[in-house]
């Protein structure tokens, strides 16, 4: 039956009109998500800057990464510094038709639509990059997922008007995720093959473009995705070939390549110099708090891409690092075994209640009750906490390690650890090149470098004698009388009277003072502090930098003063540097994204005391290493310290011990490079019963002479091996195997004062 005219035309006319009408409220809706009326768009200025959230880059003197400040580990990189096969491998997988699109691919959109996206979704390049830039993953609900689309070409088609193909591949690269901490091709480059991208081989690159299907489904550092991961690598170089970017037979030869990483996480608690990074993060904090853009907002160190170009210098912080880690390793089995069946253990020498006490507070101030009281739980419900077996993984110098103890327990396991602090400075400058503030960040987090005050024991005595030597016209050959000897009790605000004794109990009647210092004989110290008082010795470790409150009191000549690693360093380099004390300095410039230089540092420096002065107190060190309590770096030796290296060259330095064993220093200087180490337990009731394993001796120098070891071998560095400058003409008698100084007088001088 013939169709009615009048009728079709009616159903025809119907149709276009409401294909018409469907046609109009689409592009009425298009016009309006475009305009922003349907939810926030990105504006031109977002499009034109979207290159924000960069991680901030920190650089060692010898211009090596050593790591990162993000909350989105990205740095930024160009399109010429990708390889072309990278770029290849790109297009070919993820758009193959990117180059000739602006922006949605109309055959790929009619494909997917065709098979309701069985056949793979439309999505090109640009409107990935679009989906990254602004709104991240797509949603699940279909009505978002759809006006989430439309977005996408909007910005898709925005993207392609203002940036060449070449500026989306880049940006799209610089944004994807490739998980473990890796945001970007740069990151995910040094991530998982240690390389920058350009140095990527045609393999490494594959298995990037790869990952981008479903980042963590094809991680390739999980074990078990091995195969998955080498199968998706392999479909990328079917793509190429596919797309004629690469011979098939190549291709073959490139699938039977197993996956090779050599994966280093950039991770805040990981890789090189974790703890002068963080010392660098509080410092970088207080900074960006004084110092601003152009357009008047502080700086943020987590996002705007800075460059942080450090003093360290990469191999030096490697010596270092290796060198605690090698002495402190072997120090710790002795200590291990010197606590086993031991009831206490690992405290010495006080009750049950102080224990108590110990581990109370330190329950208190860890992380776990914190964050648990954060929570809104009670002190008892976070007690009882403590005491529950927990799954955790612990630190061990055989590696971590998964076990199952209460957090208490855990707590006590920790107490056992010996740890070390090591800050080394070039004194002329005052640049810090090295910088070691504990045995492991994740599991220890206190600095034991730049934070930590521990007591310095005798360290702290050539403050002294260069007091002395200063202010009494003193010679480092010129004798004096190590006898018992007593402040008594109101001199020098001294409580009652005061007779230190020599730490082997010991006299040996008339020495110079380059033998007293070497043999660090505490009578010596005492006299010494006595006649030019206290003051005098607290004003002038001051002038060097040292900024403990140090109380007006005779006993600090024996080392009775806290004051860190750092400061002890810069202090000492002051006699290496002619007598100027130079503040440390760890920042060269910082630069931001673009590389304009927004902040160089100035040395900041004073005159301390004379050329002379400062010589004659190196040759007073000189004694320590050559005769004395430091010894061990001529002769070498094994015994506690495992200490291999013989040293022939210019040596000035200091042990120090407090009178426990809690405390182990070593200052040691050559004339240019001045470097201090500690070590010691975190908690000063734990420590070595006896002295032979517990002096700076033993567990601070033997680091020292691992760390120099190793620099000397590194012809590169120049750390000098040559003697200490002598200034001209200088006034104080320095060699006293040529002429020794008549104090028959001096000494008189002192008797008034002498107790014994």
């Amino acid at each position: 039956m013939a169709s009615n005219p009048v009728q079709l035309s009616q159903n025809i006319r119907r149709f276009w009109k409401l294909f018409g009408g469907v046609v109009a409220l689409f592009a009425l809706y298009f016009i309006l998500t475009s305009i922003g009326l349907l939810g926030e768009m990105p504006s031109f200025e977002e499009l034109e800057n979207p290159d924000s959230n960069l991680a901030t880059e920190i650089y060692s003197s010898d211009d090596v990464l050593l790591g990162k400040f993000y909350r989105e580990n990205r740095s930024p990189i160009q399109y010429q510094d990708l390889p072309q096969h990278l770029v290849d491998a790109l297009i070919a997988t993820e758009d193959e038709r990117f180059r000739e699109h602006s922006g949605i691919d109309a055959r790929g959109t009619l494909r997917a639509l065709k098979g309701m996206g069985k056949d793979g979704g439309a999505s090109t390049l640009t409107q990935q990059l679009a989906k990254l830039l602004f709104h991240g993953e797509g949603s699940r609900n279909i009505v978002v997922r759809i006006h989430q689309k439309v977005k996408e070409w909007i910005i898709a088609v925005r993207l392609e008007r203002h940036y060449t193909k070449n500026e989306i591949i880049a940006m799209y690269l610089n944004r994807a995720d490739f998980v473990n901490h890796a945001v970007g091709i740069r990151s995910a480059a040094r991530v998982y093959f240690s390389k920058e991208p350009k140095d990527l081989a045609i393999e490494e690159a594959a298995l990037l473009v790869g990952m981008l299907k479903n980042p963590s489904y094809f991680n390739p550092n999980r074990a078990s995705r091995y195969e998955l991961v080498f199968n998706r690598r392999n479909t990328v170089f079917q793509q190429m070939v596919r797309n004629k970017y690469l011979e098939k037979e190549t291709a073959e030869q490139l699938s039977k390549l197993p996956i090779k990483l050599n994966f280093k996480y950039e991770d805040h608690n990981e890789g090189t110099a974790t703890y002068f990074r963080e010392y660098l993060r509080d410092y970088m904090k207080k900074w960006a708090e004084t110092h601003f853009k152009p357009n008047g907002e502080k700086y943020n160190i987590y996002g705007d891409g800075l460059k942080i170009y450090t003093t360290i210098d990469s191999r030096m912080q490697q010596y270092a690092e290796e060198a605690v880690e090698e002495h402190v390793k072997n120090l710790q089995k002795q200590f291990f075994a010197s606590k086993k069946g031991q009831k206490n253990a690992p405290f010495v020498n006080i009750n049950q209640g102080q224990i108590d006490a110990i581990m109370t507070r330190s329950m208190k101030n860890s992380v776990r009750w914190q964050q648990m009281i954060s929570e809104g739980k009670s002190e008892e419900e976070v007690t009882k906490s403590f005491t529950i077996p927990t799954e955790m993984r612990i630190f061990t110098w055989k590696g971590e390690r998964d076990t199952v103890m209460t957090p208490m327990d855990s707590i006590r396991y920790y107490k056992h650890f010996i740890n070390a602090g090591l800050v080394s400075i070039e004194p002329q400058t005052g640049h810090v090149k090295a910088w070691v503030g504990g045995i492991n960040f994740k599991h220890f987090k206190y600095d034991h470098a730049g934070k930590a005050k521990r007591q310095v024991g005798s360290s702290f005595k050539p403050f002294v004698y260069a007091t002395a030597i200063e202010q009494l016209n003193m010679s480092p050959c010129d004798t004096i009388r190590d006898a018992p000897f007593t402040i008594p009790r109101g001199r020098h605000n001294v409580g009652t009277n005061w007779t230190p004794k020599n730490s082997d109990g010991k006299y040996r009647g008339l020495v110079t003072l380059k033998s007293a210092l070497a043999a660090s004989l505490n009578t010596v110290s005492a006299r010494l502090i006595d006649k030019v008082g206290p003051k005098a010795v607290i004003d002038l470790t001051h002038r060097l930098g040292v900024t403990t409150n140090i109380p007006e009191q005779p006993a600090i000549c024996l080392g009775a003063v806290e004051i860190t690693v750092e400061e002890m360093v810069a202090a000492f380099s002051t006699f290496a540097n002619q007598g100027i004390y130079t503040k440390p300095q760890f920042i060269t410039r910082i630069e931001d994204k673009n590389g304009n230089i927004i902040y160089e540092a100035i040395p900041e420096s004073q005159d301390v005391m004379s050329q002379d002065v400062a010589y004659a107190t190196l040759k007073l060190m000189e004694g320590v290493t050559e005769d004395g309590t430091s010894k061990r770096l001529r002769w070498g030796g094994g015994g506690v310290a495992n200490y291999p290296y013989k040293f022939t060259n210019a040596i000035a330095g200091k042990t120090g011990t407090t009178q426990n064993n809690s405390d182990g220093w070593f200052m040691g200087i050559v004339p240019n490079l001045a470097t201090g180490v500690w070590a010691g337990c975190e908690d000063r009731s734990v420590h070595f019963r006896d002295t032979a394993r517990g002096q700076g001796a033993t567990m601070a120098l033997p680091i020292w002479g691992l760390f120099m070891h190793k620099c000397y071998q590194n012809k590169e560095l120049q750390i000098s091996q040559e003697d200490f400058l002598q200034p001209k003409d200088i006034a104080i008698r320095v060699d006293c195997n040529i002429f020794q100084r008549d104090t028959t007088q001096f000494d008189q001088n002192f008797s008034e004062f002498n107790f014994y």
